[in-house]
């Protein structure tokens, strides 16, 4: 118990939490986004590795970080353009597809990334983001190392999160998705382009979680491994009906489940490093062995193990079924 005092009495604790519930705010908002035009996107598991790996590909041979992120932030778009195509276009079943888009993903990122780097025995890797302070801001006791002194893709996941909702809530657009999401047949008839709608809420929601996959390769690690995602994109499906497809709301619970990974990460802290995990879980022979939980708690210990250091140098709706129920087999 006194251990878990200190812990949670650090700034460097707080400061992490942010950062491991970055990309799954990236994922939620995605899947938010596509749930609210009515298409539940199960492929953001898959969508999320497949950018991480392209995300991390670019990144390694442009030597540019935000190369990196654009070539995720597409490739997430071209995956969200095919759940359109199955789902909007051909009218098939969107818990299908998505799964088969998972599988799909999975499978690419599996082959391309062997047929691009092999089985090197170092594994190849990236010098990742830092963390970038806003002068004065992150000066201020406590709050400053915790919100001011974060990755640039952290401010950027809080910014998407106040557009969403502004969005949402006050713009055409919003308006639009939201009523295609609720009642098609309703914004059809107001002359409301309802496919047209949907693949645009697709191609944004894959987007994001794009950027979502690559932040864990770019970021939170330097390299690629096959275990990187770890359930995060089917944490974000819950994260969704968590905060009841409102984008604040959801956002806050990525900060709990954060919070929680957190803690239950605590004991790999001091264990080994960041380095030393994405070394041994590039094996695909390893990563295969282990599955993916053992290396999401290790991705969250390296970040908290990261947030921990930082902070010590500053010394101190309805329900899901509702939403369903339309475009399952076409697009009303």
């Amino acid at each position: 118990m006194h251990d878990l005092m200190a812990q949670l009495l650090q700034v460097g604790f707080f400061a992490a939490l942010i950062r491991i519930a970055t990309p799954l705010i990236f994922a939620t908002l995605g899947e938010l986004l596509a749930e609210r035009s009515g298409v539940v996107n199960l492929g953001v598991e898959g969508i999320m590795l497949f950018s991480a790996m392209t995300g991390f590909t670019a990144a390694y041979y442009s030597g540019d970080l935000w190369i990196g992120i654009a070539a995720a932030a597409a490739t997430g778009a071209v995956m969200g353009l095919l759940m359109g195509l199955l789902t909007v276009t051909l009218g098939l079943s969107q818990h299908v597809s998505g799964l088969g888009v998972t599988m799909l993903c999975t499978g690419f990122a599996f082959y391309f990334y062997r047929l691009i780097f092999g089985e090197p025995s170092q594994p190849p890797s990236v010098t990742p983001f830092r963390p970038l302070p806003i002068p004065l801001l992150s000066d201020i006791p406590v709050i400053g190392p915790v919100l001011f002194n974060q990755f640039a893709l952290s401010y950027l996941a809080f910014a998407v999160v106040l557009v969403a909702a502004l969005a949402l809530k006050h713009t055409p657009w919003g308006l639009s998705l939201r009523t295609v999401g609720e009642n098609p047949r309703a914004a059809d008839a107001a002359g409301v382009n309802v496919a047209l709608i949907r693949y645009q809420a697709l191609i944004l929601s894959g987007a994001l979680m794009g950027i979502g996959g690559a932040y864990l390769s770019l970021a939170q690690y330097n390299a690629f491994t096959f275990g990187v995602i770890s359930g995060r994109g089917w944490v974000s499906i819950a994260l969704v009906v968590f905060g009841q497809w409102q984008p604040w709301r959801s956002a806050l619970g990525a900060l709990l489940f954060a919070l929680i990974d957190a803690l239950q990460s605590g004991g790999f802290v001091a264990a080994e490093s960041a380095e030393q995990v994405v070394r041994r879980d590039s094996c695909v022979g390893s990563s295969e062995r282990r599955g993916g939980t053992t290396a999401g708690a290790e991705a969250s210990a390296a970040s908290l193990r990261r947030g921990l250091e930082d902070g010590a140098s500053h010394q101190v709706g309805p329900i899901l079924g509702r939403r369903s129920d339309h475009g399952i087999g076409n697009s009303f």
